[in-house]
Order: structure tokens, then sequence, then C-alpha cells
């Protein structure tokens, strides 16, 4: 049985518990006779754990329109980062027109503040999942009808959630207050009553979670959705990775790689197909390790299951709707561009750029660029002339809402497909929801940062298979993006031409031992780019590299010869982390001073 985490469940746990995400409840206190003693038990702390779960995809269908957890929109907290994690670190512009939601805009070029309201959205909403894991485990304490191992095991869940959100607030914000289920107050956590300083390093205590996940949830699971010993794995790597604990991290990917299962017990593997990560047909598949679920068309009466972080991401004056918004970079369009033996430019990529129809109206022809290209690159965006899925073939600039400011490309891995879209998709909203799962942590993110820890531990031999493990795929004819048979009846199949002059290879052995470490690294955070581009992880790998003033202010200089959007962005020493948001500051007082420092330089 899947398990559907989302609002149809929330409702149920909100009528329950009188936990309602709505932003009025945060601040108002509860009135209702239900005491804790009615929830102490096993039925309770179970339906604890499920809104924990629910509060992962940060939105609140509340009032007939689409809100996140702490009353703001949707896209605002998307759980994919696209906002702070793949538009801040070059992999698209914001997209639509410059003065729609300009608020995304200056975070972007980092010429925001700290009283931007989306800071304090995500915020919230990682603290309301934080609080709903907190909740579940203080309950769980004094419940008597559940088994030593039952306890454990809803622990373990919990604790792994709880990780995952501070893990996800320690990457945007540095410096953030670890509460637990002993704080006082813990379950003020949104409205920041709880009154505890942000002087710690909370990497050890997102450790100290994930460990006892990993230590204690089972390999499989009896619901597809819930967190299983590999995933809790995966994610300490992870975690590890991020403080450069790469002699720590590699034995646990390696782990993964050679033992991990998902919740089915099936063997982690790559998919032949890579769109399989983004088609909603195919989702749970064996390449996802941890993924929040979605759907559609379900029953619910709206769209508040759908993935509504991406509402505003579909091409403008489409098929779906709204709203032009998320269009990929030519800077990301070029690292596809790929040499006479079908391997990437590392560093000359904007040298060789891929042809595009700026400024070309859809009633003068166009060509598609016909030099070497890496296939990934059309499961990856959207562009003039190529399929678009099994919509027809992308028009152009009638689906682009302003190409001087956001460029020429449509995001694609968000995008459903035509011939399912009765199941996976719902247009009961003002904007399109669909039932496409986000993969947090997938396979070939797995192999890559194995790759990554044995580069910097000295086996170059072993990064280099793993990072070819990936090319692999990317190189099978199987898996590319095809002509149609007809262009005017896209969904009547496809034939065995490939769409463009794909061409690409994996790395020829010993190229990474004769080249050295260095190359080695480079060409492991190039195959992240191009592999895990649009999914929200640029920016923070960036940070963590220590490569984000290069790199980003190296994007905005050659982007902004292209569009006017990215003109004046800068990024400056302070910009690693965004700033803690002011309102939390003020409500953080005590006797008048205030218990959050902000981050340095705002």
């Amino acid at each position: 049985m899947k398990l559907f985490y989302h609002k149809l469940i929330g409702v149920s746990l909100t009528a329950l518990l009188l936990v309602s995400c709505s932003k009025s409840f945060l601040e108002r206190t509860p009135q209702s006779s239900l005491q804790e003693t009615d929830i102490t038990n096993k039925k309770g702390v179970n339906t604890l754990l499920v809104g924990a779960y629910g509060a992962l995809d940060g939105q609140d269908f509340a009032n007939g329109d689409m809100k996140n957890l702490s009353g703001g929109s949707g896209y605002a907290v998307s759980p994919d980062n696209w906002i702070y994690g793949s538009v801040a670190g070059g992999d698209a512009h914001k997209g639509s027109d410059p003065s729609d939601a300009a608020t995304i805009l200056q975070i972007v070029t980092f010429a925001t503040n700290a009283s931007n309201g989306f800071f304090n959205d995500k915020w919230r909403v990682d603290y309301e999942g934080i609080r709903r894991c907190n909740f579940t485990l203080h309950v769980l304490t004094n419940v008597t009808d559940m088994t030593a191992d039952e306890k454990t095991a809803v622990a373990a869940e919990a604790r792994f959630l709880r990780a995952h959100y501070y893990s996800d607030l320690k990457k945007m914000f540095d410096k953030v207050p670890w509460v637990d289920e002993n704080s006082a107050n813990y379950q003020k956590l949104v409205v920041n009553d709880y009154k505890v300083p942000n002087d710690k390093d909370i990497w050890p205590m997102i450790e100290a979670d994930f460990k006892y996940a990993a230590d204690h949830l089972p390999e499989t699971q009896r619901e597809v959705g819930r967190a299983n010993k590999w995933a809790a794995v995966a994610y300490l790597a992870k975690t590890l990775l991020y403080q450069g604990k790469y002699a720590a991290a590699m034995p646990l990917l390696e782990d993964v790689i050679s033992s991990g299962v998902t919740t089915k017990g099936v063997k982690f593997g790559l998919m032949e197909h890579f769109h399989d990560n983004f088609d909603a047909f195919t989702k749970n598949n064996k390449e996802a390790v941890f993924s929040i679920q979605y759907s559609a068309n379900d029953g619910s009466g709206g769209t508040g299951n759908a993935n509504q972080g991406e509402m505003l991401n579909y091409p403008y004056n489409s098929p779906f709707g709204c709203c032009g918004f998320y269009q990929p970079s030519q800077d990301l369009v070029n690292s596809f561009r790929t040499d006479d033996n079908g391997l990437p430019y590392l560093d000359a990529f904007n040298q060789h750029p891929v042809k595009n129809d700026m400024g070309v109206p859809d009633t003068i022809a166009f060509t598609p660029d016909d030099g070497y290209l890496d296939p990934r690159l059309d499961w990856t965006v959207g562009r003039r002339g190529i399929p678009f899925l099994d919509w027809g073939l992308h028009p152009g600039m009638t689906w682009v809402r302003n190409q001087q400011s956001g460029g020429p490309y449509a995001a694609l891995k968000n995008v459903y497909m035509q011939v399912n879209q009765d199941k996976y998709y719902d247009g009961n909203g003002w904007a399109p929801g669909n039932a496409i799962n986000y993969i947090l942590i997938r396979f070939a993110d797995v192999l890559l940062m194995a790759a990554e820890c044995q580069a910097n531990t000295g086996d170059l031999n072993k990064a280099e298979a793993y990072v070819n493990m990936v090319r692999e795929r990317a190189a099978n004819p199987i898996g590319w993006v095809k002509q149609y048979i007809d262009p005017n009846e896209p969904m009547g199949g496809y034939t065995n031409e490939p769409a463009a002059n794909y061409h690409v290879s994996p790395y020829p052995a010993g190229t990474f031992a004769a080249s050295g470490k260095d190359f080695a690294l480079k060409a492991i955070r190039f195959e992240r780019k191009l592999e895990l581009a649009m999914e929200g992880h640029r920016f923070f790998d960036l940070v963590r590299w220590g490569l984000a003033q290069t790199e980003i202010n190296r994007y905005f200089n050659y982007e902004k010869t292209i569009t006017s959007d990215v003109v004046n962005g800068n990024f400056s020493s302070r910009n690693k982390y965004y700033p803690i948001p002011q309102r939390q500051i003020d409500l953080s007082a005590k006797d008048g001073v205030s218990l959050l420092k902000q981050n340095p330089g705002y």
C-alpha cells in the first residue's frame, strides 16, 4: 500500500489532534477539551508520525487555495529548493516577467535582506516539520500498547524526518537553534516562543538522528514513502560529506551501493531511462532512495496532495496553464556540449555555445543546434524544435513569457506526460498540480557522492568508475529523446532517430589517475551539474566546495550578455548562507535582547 501522507491524512490529523497547519492557528491557543492522553496510544502516535511525513512538501491546502504551512505561497517553500538551490546556483532564471514575483529575483541575484518573507516561510515550514517530529517523540514515551521494537521503529522514523528538516535549515541558514522533544516549549517552534539561541553547530545532532535511524529502521517498509535503513545511511553519508568528512562518508556510501535496497526490497540501481526518475508512471523505482510522495485526482477534491511547489514552472501560454517561471540558463545548456570524444568541456563549455532561438519569432524557421550534445539535455531543458515529452515540438517564443528577461528555454523535469495526464495531473486549482514525486536522494547522487569521497581519499580509479556508471547510462541510446513518427501527432509514437546529435561517452580508463586529483574533482563536480541539473542541488554544492563566489559571479558575467534579469547579480562572501529571517530574530527577544543572531554581513 502506498503511503499518501499529505493533506488527505492531514485533515484527519487536524481533526484528531488539533494541530492545524494554518497560519492563524499557529498564533493562537487551541480551543478544545481533547487531551494528550487521548492520543497516547499506538493509533495516535502513528497518526502523529504520518503528520510528520505530511510536512515534507510544506504545503497546506487551506481555504480553497494553495498555501504553504506558514500561510504563504506554496512555491516559496518547495522542497526541491528550485529557488534557493537551482536558480540561485545558476541552473536557471527566475523566468516570467521581471516584475512578476520580484521577491524571487532579489533572492537569486543576492540583492535581498532578512525581511524577505520567503525566508520566513521557509524557516517556519521546516520548523513545523520539526515540531511534528518532536511531538511524536514526546507522546511515544508514554505509549503502553506498543512493543519496545515498535516504539523504536517509530522513534527512528521521527528522528530521520527531524534530521531531514534540520539539514534543510542548516544548508539554508547555517546557525539555527536546535529544539528537540526535551526542550521547553518545543510545541511553540513556529512562533518562536521556545527561546533558544542559534549559537551551536547542529551538524552533530543531525548526525546523531540519522545514525539512530540507520541503526534502527528496517530495510523494508509496509508502505512506499516511508524511510528505510538505507535512506538513513545515504542521508548520514551526505551529512558527513557536507562537512568534508570524506573518509567517514565513504564506507557508508559503499554500503548503500553494494547492499542498499528500496522499501520494497529491490536493490538500488540506475534506471535504464534517465527520464524514469521524473515520470509519475515510473516513480518509486530502484533509483529512488528517498522521495516525497505526490498524488493527483485522488478524490481529495483539490490539489493539496499534488506537487504544488512547481505550480509556476510550466511553459507560458502552453497546455499547462501557468506560468513561465524557472527557465534554464544558457550557461546550463552549454554545459551539455560534448567534444569529439563525447566528453564535456569542463572549463570551455561557454566557448562552445548551443544555438538558441533568442529573438526568433515562431513564424520564422529555426533549425536546432546540430553539434554534439549530452542527451540528458533534452530530458532537462525544453528547447525549440525538440520533442517536449509527448506534447509536441517545443514551439519557441510562443511558450516563453519574456525571452529578454528569462531566456528561450523551459524546465522539463517537473512536467507530466500528456498520455497519462488524466491520472497524474490535477487542474482543480488556479495552477497545475502533478503527481511526479520529488526524489530527495537518488542512486545517481549516491554514486557521485561516492566518487567525490574516493577522489578526496585517494582512489581515483574507483572515483572514475562511479562517474562512468552515470555516464554509461547517458550514453545508452535506449534512453535518448527520439523524433516523433508524426510531429503533428506527438502521442502517436517515436522513431528510432535521435532528436539531436547526441554523443556522450565514459571517461577512458585511467583518465582520472593520469590527470590527477584536481582534474578528477572537477570532472565529478561537473557531472553533478549535468546529472542533477534543475533538481535543487547546485547552489548548495557550490557553497560546500568553496566555489560559490567564483562560479556564481562567472555565471552572472556570462549570462548577463544574454538576458537582462541578472545584470545586477553579484555574489559576495556573506551570500553562502541566506539571512536569518528578521521576523524570527524579533520574535526571539527575551528581556529586550534577541536570542537569534544574524548571519555575518546582513
